[in-house]
């Protein structure tokens, strides 16, 4: 199969979809790969170094769309390119299709094939490949909250582990799933007061069983969310329904109780975010102010720490990408059936419940259209 990559256009965003060592597994499996000339500088790989592992460098991405049968990408193609999709790509990326009806019509004319990295469930029921992004960004939610809470940056000046004789920032982590974990650890490593609320009483249970008195956990509520967020410094939002536009558990009423200068990470700002007032972001202009609440919702911010992102992600892509390449996607389907639930467009239908619940409509089973 003919495999490309092309750099990243996305505000920020430093990404790649593919390093050199898979561009040479790519190559070793008997296929073809092009990149886009220094389409992983901004994650420290050199144009030499992908044309010594084997690929074939392009200088302009229209070349590398033209010229391939399967696109690896990091982030949702933009309204840039879509003049680029043709019938029958392959385009292996996060998708992200629940908050864009733009690029899903668009990918719907074009007949693309969708496989989105979001909503790929193994049989254990883990998302493996938005479980590393999670991860990072869980993190990074915590780390870029504390700083948001400085007052130079607008926050009302309180340091999450605070010092002897001075009281600790509250966070309140809205779900418990890979980024509220991840952000959990961090704030208890940082001192923080923690409460983690969820739905889900096993996994408030398995939190409870590694935290221990660390942190506070309450099962979710309207009522629950309002009065924690009432006493919050740092909300991060967290919440995941795989494909579907996540639920609005923030409301804006809430934000009239909270602290001025407190902040809110919407996490879940690539599905639509949960909080009402959350609106997509940018690492150069990150923040907005509602109701005296500093909101933080950068749609990608795992591309803030571009080496580590793209590496931790292209561990967790590369063995389906070389199974959809060495079978094509209809046959690695019928192999593998868990690359079934990646698929969220083929042909022109969406294939994929979720998305098509988003926006009222209609679904075809991906099973039957692959006969």
């Amino acid at each position: 199969m003919r495999i490309g990559c092309v750099k990243e256009i996305k505000n920020n965003e430093f990404r790649v979809g593919l390093t050199p060592d898979n561009v040479k597994n790519y190559v070793n499996a008997g296929h073809e790969v092009f990149i886009e000339r220094d389409a992983g500088t901004g994650s420290g790989f050199s144009t030499d170094e992908y044309r010594g592992a084997g690929a074939i460098i392009l200088d302009k991405a229209e070349e590398v769309w033209d010229k391939s049968e399967m696109i690896v990408k990091v982030k949702e193609p933009l309204k840039e390119e879509y003049s680029y999709f043709h019938e029958g790509l392959i385009l292996y990326t996060y998708l992200h299709l629940a908050a864009d009806r733009e690029l899903m019509d668009a990918m719907l004319e074009a007949k693309v094939k969708g496989v989105a990295y979001e909503t790929l469930i193994e049989r254990d029921g883990s998302i493996p490949l938005l479980a590393p992004m999670s991860q990072i960004a869980g993190r990074l939610s915590i780390q870029e909250g504390a700083k948001y809470l400085e007052k130079p940056f607008g926050g009302c000046g309180v340091l999450l582990g605070g010092v002897p004789g001075t009281p600790r920032a509250n966070v309140v982590i809205i779900g418990a799933g890979t980024v509220g974990t991840n952000a959990c650890k961090i704030a208890v490593g940082m001192g923080a007061n923690v409460t983690v609320i969820d739905v889900n009483l096993s996994r408030l249970s398995y939190l409870d069983d590694i935290f221990g008195s660390k942190i506070q956990t309450l099962m979710s509520s309207d009522g629950t969310i309002e009065k924690a967020v009432a006493k919050a410094d740092l909300v991060i939002g967290s919440v995941l329904i795989p494909g579907k536009a996540a639920p609005k558990l923030m409301k804006r009423d809430y934000l009239k109780n909270m602290r001025p200068g407190s902040v809110i990470v919407d996490v879940a700002v690539d599905q639509g975010g949960c909080c009402e007032t959350t609106k997509v972001t940018y690492h150069d202009a990150p923040t907005y102010v509602v109701d005296g609440v500093v909101h933080y919702c950068v749609g990608n911010m795992p591309g803030a720490v571009p080496r580590t992102s793209t590496i931790a992600l292209t561990n967790a892509t590369m063995c389906y990408g070389l199974q959809i390449a060495d079978g094509g996607l209809e046959e690695a389907c019928r192999k593998n059936e868990v690359l079934y639930s990646s698929v969220n467009t083929y042909q022109g239908s969406i294939t994929c419940r979720n998305v098509a619940d988003s926006f009222g409509m209609e679904h075809k089973e991906i099973k039957e259209l692959m006969g």
